[in-house]
Parts: C-alpha cells; structure tokens; sequence
C-alpha cells in the first residue's frame, strides 16, 4: 500500500517505512499528520475527498537539516548593478509511521 500526500506544495509518493526530506514541518521527535491526496491498496483506489476523508498518513519527525545551496547572480549591463545572492532552504527527515485508508 503506497499514498500520495502534499505537504509544503510538493507530492510525495510515500509507503510506511520510508524515510523522505520535505519542507521544516515540525519539532524533533514530534508526531505529525499527513493528509493523502490518493490512498492505493493493490486495485483498490481512493482519490475522491469524500474517501479521503478518514485516511491519514502519520509520520515522526527525525531530524532537521538544510538544502543545497543556491547562488544566484543578477546584473544589468551597462549600470554597473550587481546583485549575488543565495539561498538553503530548511529542510526536515521524516520516517512514514503508518498509512490509513480509513
């Protein structure tokens, strides 16, 4: 059994046991929950909100760390503007605990 959940504007395809890297979603050790947004058991599918509405995903929290960098450099020609930036996004480990069909 696999699910699809959206989480920080991103899907993921996830089945328990997985350990997957999304956006800073909670603390350490904390439990969080998962909405799917397509729950697949071998032929039997579930996509509609109303047999989504008692299926859940739950996860634990392993760690926090951070993306790969970003650099970005943006110039104008001829008006000496120069402008280099960059960026890690924030990210957090967490394992699948569970996938309820409801």
């Amino acid at each position: 059994m696999y699910a699809i959940v959206a989480t920080g504007g991103k899907q993921y395809r996830v089945e328990e046991g997985q350990r997957i890297n999304v956006e800073r979603i909670g603390e350490v050790g904390s439990d969080v929950e998962l909405r799917p947004v397509m729950v697949v058991d071998g032929d039997d599918v579930r996509a509609t909100p109303s047999e989504l509405s008692s299926a859940l995903v739950s996860a634990r929290v392993l760690e926090d760390l951070k993306g790969r960098k970003i650099d970005g450099f943006t110039y104008k020609p001829k008006s000496n503007i120069r402008r280099r930036y960059g960026h890690r996004q924030r990210l957090s480990t967490i394992e699948i605990t569970d996938i309820t069909k409801g």
